[in-house]
């Protein structure tokens, strides 16, 4: 069994040719926004090896076909489609969230305006249903269909997520919800789509895509922990940089639906104007944490990390790919809080 960043490094060396050369079929200003992106060429046009991110989805739809006992080139279509799905989400939310830089670089629309980000990005989402109905695999448009619901709700929970700045209470089912339409639907079908390629039982399909789906909001919860309380060396944020933006997430709306005083001071100061000081963040991470907001994420990220574990157990797999899977999961999840 290789170790999960010796996965991570396979995969991401697995997909690139691939994801290159369907990049390649964009126009001339889409193919070279969409390659500057992925770390492959400077804003100039030179090449260059830039961090291109993880790979986790990928790796995800490999190892699905594997656990299926497929080899893993029959989810190479896949991986290539929820790689550019993932990087279509990243081009849109930079420009949305207003962030200038994405792994020490630049970001797209920061070089190139707004109206080329989100052109790039729907490029990217296009072309990724491309790549799945050319594969030439039977199983194609069950895949394609898979992709094109897994879009629809990755867009409802971004949806959801900028309703809620303008609302002062966020039920925490709400919230929740928001996460697993947010970053569980890709990771849930990330981890089935190499297996539904490969013609897998429905029965597999769907327990891989529960696997996927409980270590994204598992990833979600720890992630919403260290925008509050992780340390910048790890990081690469600012300590307390989801507080700086006045951000409800995870543990934040968890704190805010205890009622009681801790409640109602936090509140008040999520509803505040202004950018708040070192002071006021320090506080606001004391009132989170004291109304049980940091204890309950970790141990419902412990919990969700369970029932993934659980989904893998409860249908037969291929061993070693299953263990993959869980290795996988675990490191993407367990980071230092």
């Amino acid at each position: 069994m290789s170790t999960a960043p010796a996965c991570l490094s396979h995969s991401r060396g697995t997909i690139t040719p691939a994801l290159r050369a369907a990049v390649d079929r964009l126009d001339h200003r889409s193919r070279h926004q969409a390659a500057y992106h992925f770390g492959w060429i400077t804003a100039g046009g030179a090449p260059t090896s830039a961090d291109a991110g993880k790979a986790v989805r990928p790796a995800l739809a490999l190892l699905s076909a594997e656990a299926v006992g497929a080899p893993p080139e029959v989810a190479l279509p896949g991986a290539v489609a929820v790689e550019l799905v993932h990087n279509f989400s990243l081009v849109h939310d930079d420009l949305m969230d207003g962030d200038e830089e994405r792994r020490h670089r630049r970001t797209v629309w920061k070089l190139w305006g707004a109206s080329s980000a989100i052109l790039t990005g729907d490029a990217m989402l296009a072309l990724a249903q491309e790549v799945l109905l050319d594969s030439g695999l039977p199983t194609a448009a069950p895949a394609a269909r898979l992709l094109a619901q897994t879009t629809r709700h990755l867009i409802r929970g971004q949806v959801q997520d900028l309703s809620f700045e303008q609302r002062p209470h966020v039920a925490i089912e709400d919230c929740v919800d928001m996460a697993a339409g947010k970053t569980g639907a890709l990771l849930s079908a990330s981890a089935a789509i190499g297996a539904v390629l490969a013609g897998a039982p429905e029965a597999t399909v769907d327990a891989l895509a529960l696997y996927g789906d409980q270590v994204g909001l598992a990833f979600q919860l720890v992630d919403d922990v260290l925008g509050i309380w992780g340390d910048p060396a790890v990081t690469g944020k600012s300590v307390h940089s989801d507080l700086r933006a006045r951000k409800k997430s995870l543990p934040v709306s968890y704190a805010l639906n205890q009622g009681g005083k801790l409640s109602v001071e936090l509140s008040a100061w999520l509803s505040a104007a202004g950018e708040p000081g070192e002071e006021e963040l320090r506080r606001a991470a004391e009132l989170i944490a004291d109304a049980g907001g940091r204890d309950w994420a970790m141990a419902e990220a412990a919990r969700r990390m369970a029932l993934a574990e659980d989904a893998l157990r409860g249908v037969e797999l291929d061993a070693g790919a299953c263990e993959e899977l869980l290795a996988l999961g675990r490191f993407v999840v367990d980071r230092e809080v």
